[in-house]
């Protein structure tokens, strides 16, 4: 990768796209540290670590470096835009509206960009409600001016909220549009980093204020993480490829087919969907109960302390719902990006057939057990990797504090490493179709 930054920052087009990213990248850095005015920081702090590291405050403030925790405008991210954009692609499936847009080319691609948008808007204001009723249940802090009412105070907090989430879609959609690969990726990888540097720098401040024995946390952190993401990259690049036969056709006087190539199917071709949803199915609970915390019911007390100590992250019970849902999401969601029928009729279209296979519904079935072994072993994959932060580093006695184990979470360590694959091969397809124009030159 260092290499091909260092071919990349050669050439004036793409050292400029470059730049323009990490300059937008920073802009919504600045966002992420600037508090919403007249709000105390200290009281989105404290409720933040009051919830608990298992919390969804906690996990929705390591996904934007911290923001949540400071009370700063971009306090939510782009997570509304990416559910959004998940419930949005899962309806095109559905309904028959959608599926005819999908179908429209660039014309109907667009008008869904704007149905997402539209939703990400209305996901963001429910978020923001919610955000503000369990920090007001969580904290005992007054939220902002002591001469405000209450309600114009949550009120106001929730349009910021909201206002920096849209802001934030446009930052995304611009670094899309004039930067380097894509622009929501991008900024939820800055801000999952900034956690994890954060988190860093804090285990090396300890070094000085408690002595050398405090070594040993970022010391075993790093070792972890380098078997990690040495892990993630191997299977997140790992893939089945089936040769497909194309038979010798002569139109005219030209001999057409007659070569020989493949079908690549990823080994993680869903990504980091299946965990994003079961995580959040998992969690929606513990938000709702949160929220009704603010009754003071004796019941919902009762069921929150219920859940957080036989289902919050971390527990056996908490492990094995995640891995099943896990695995079913890996199923549905591989329907969607896999149609074994639509393959194999192109290739019978085009000639071809996979040798030892009859072309038609052979070919179908022997994709379609392909696909469901490949996506076997992706889901046990990412079942893996959900279970890793939990296994070995929340179990691990030489760690001392939640902020090393808030920072990388599955989501986290997924989301780097394949934004950073994309990244790079963005980069690398970009100064291909430049060698291409000058070739044509």
């Amino acid at each position: 990768m260092l290499k091909t930054l260092r071919e990349a920052f050669a050439q004036k087009d793409l050292r400029r796209k470059i730049l323009m990213t990490l300059g937008l990248m920073m802009l919504y850095c600045v966002g992420c540290f600037l508090p919403i005015p007249g709000i105390d920081p200290s009281v989105f702090s404290s409720a933040v670590n009051t919830a608990g590291s298992n919390s969804f405050l906690s996990l929705l403030s390591s996904l934007t470096g911290g923001a949540l925790s400071k009370g700063a405008w971009f306090a939510i991210g782009v997570s509304p835009y990416i559910t959004s954009s998940i419930v949005v692609q899962l309806l095109s499936v559905a309904l028959p509206s959608l599926q005819r847009l999908s179908k429209q080319g660039s014309e109907g691609r667009k008008k869904i960009a704007v149905i997402t948008r539209y939703v990400a808007l209305v996901l963001a204001i429910i978020q923001s409600i919610a955000i503000v009723i369990s920090i007001n249940t969580v904290s005992s802090k007054t939220l902002l001016w002591k001469s405000a009412p209450d309600f114009l105070v949550q009120v106001l907090v929730v349009i910021s909220l909201v206002a920096g989430t849209m802001l934030t879609v446009w930052l995304g959609d611009k670094i899309t549009e004039i930067g380097v690969a894509n622009g929501m990726s991008m900024l939820v990888f800055v801000g999952i980093l900034t956690s994890g540097v954060t988190a860093f720098t804090n285990s090396i401040v300890k070094i000085f204020t408690e002595g050398i024995d405090a070594i040993v946390t970022p010391i075993v952190f790093i070792l972890l993480l380098v078997f990690i993401f040495a892990f993630i990259v191997m299977f997140d690049l790992a893939e089945r490829r089936i040769p497909v036969t194309y038979a010798k056709q002569v139109k005219g006087n030209k001999m057409y087919g007659g070569q020989s190539t493949n079908i690549p199917i990823k080994l993680n071709a869903t990504g980091v969907m299946p965990i994003i949803f079961a995580t959040a199915l998992v969690n929606f609970p513990q938000l709702v109960m949160q929220m009704l915390l603010s009754f003071n019911n004796k019941g919902v007390i009762n069921a929150y302390d219920w859940y957080q100590t036989y289902m919050g992250t971390g527990t056996w019970i908490n492990i094995v719902v995640t891995s099943l849902l896990i695995l079913g999401f890996s199923y549905f969601y591989a329907t969607l990006m896999f149609n074994p029928e639509e393959v194999a009729l192109q290739i019978q279209r085009n000639g071809g057939f996979i040798l030892g296979y009859r072309p038609g519904k052979p070919t179908t079935d022997y994709l379609k057990k392909v696909s469901r072994r490949i996506t076997f072993f992706g889901a046990v994959f990412l079942m893996l990797v959900a279970m890793i932060p939990s296994l070995l580093f929340t179990n691990i006695s030489a760690i001392e504090g939640d902020s090393l184990t808030t920072a990388f979470t599955s989501i986290g360590m997924l989301v780097i490493v394949s934004v950073a694959l994309e990244f790079d091969k963005s980069i690398q397809n970009q100064m291909l179709m430049k060698q291409y124009k000058g070739f044509l030159k």
